[in-house]
């Protein structure tokens, strides 16, 4: 399969994957985290289909369009792995929902990725909350989802804190 391919697989997976967790998370409370900005397209989306939500995105630096970028407190820069362990005073409750799009197709760093992301995203999420990983991650006491229909098993992972 050709890189664009898989591209195009993989930001139709995340769209498929973010609108079928906004219906999955109505009845939880909490703001969404979003793990790495990019360039903005899957935060634009986010957005757009939770208007009433505050969303929290986190990554090292701005690389985006300026439109697909969160306002003022609600962009936190810095490394991930330090700005989630302390962004509770700011964020203030756990997340409903939390998207980690932090995957570098390098099996070594992803892994790494893997063992310092899943014990943060276990203490930031509400119970009942979900999340949503291009990772497999480790989060005992949180049951895998079944993807959506059409969605290749390993290319998205689903999970809900029980």
């Amino acid at each position: 399969m050709s890189r664009l391919d898989s591209f195009i697989r993989r930001v139709s997976a995340q769209r498929d994957i973010l609108n079928y967790v906004t219906g999955e998370i109505s009845d939880v409370d909490g703001p969404v985290l979003e793990l790495g900005l990019g360039n903005g397209r899957t935060y634009d989306h986010l957005r757009e289909n939770l208007p009433l939500r505050e969303i929290f995105v986190f990554d090292r630096s701005i690389n985006a369009n300026p439109q697909s970028v969160a306002d003022g407190d609600y962009m936190i820069l810095g490394e991930i792995r330090d700005t989630l362990a302390f962004c509770g005073p700011r964020v203030k409750a756990e997340a409903a929902l939390i998207h980690c799009d932090l995957g570098s197709g390098d099996p070594t760093t992803d892994l790494a990725t893997c063992a310092w992301i899943s014990p943060l995203i276990i203490e930031r999420t509400a119970q009942g909350g979900i999340v949503a990983s291009g990772l497999a991650l480790d989060l005992p006491n949180f049951e895998e989802l079944s993807l959506p229909e059409g969605i290749q098993k390993k290319r998205y992972f689903l999970y809900r804190k029980l």
